[in-house]
């Protein structure tokens, strides 16, 4: 079992900064690949940006590539979503998830409740 639980949201203008972090309990965090999703209202969750158990590889959806960077400490059981140079359309609850890895939520096993992101312009 691993339980998530994200922080790092809030309400930013266009243009700005956050960064996202994602605390997992449990032993075997390293063992799993992780994922940031994001749902907008009346929106399907969609991918933003996974990595490796290892943390050597990343892969982003391409409307966040050169703007979002994913990476972990395994040491203290955390990943993040740096996310830079934000647009309203990035407003949405963003969601980290450990799993397989991969593109899809099917992917992933374990959920955290979410942090909404707010961008104005």
């Amino acid at each position: 079992q691993v339980q998530l639980v994200e922080s790092g949201g809030g309400l930013v203008q266009a243009g700005d900064s956050l960064r996202l972090s994602c605390a997992a309990s449990g032993r075997t965090f390293s063992s799993y690949a992780m994922g940031w999703f994001r749902q907008a209202p009346g929106k399907e969750r969609e991918f933003v940006a996974a990595i490796s158990w290892s943390g050597t590889t990343t892969y982003y959806a391409d409307h966040v590539k050169g703007r979002f960077t994913i990476a972990r400490d395994n040491a203290k059981n955390t990943v993040y979503l740096q996310m830079n140079s934000l647009k309203p359309e990035d407003t949405a609850v963003y969601f980290c998830a450990a799993g397989s890895g991969g593109w899809g939520t099917a992917e992933y096993d374990y959920w955290g409740q979410g942090t909404q992101v707010t961008v104005s312009s």
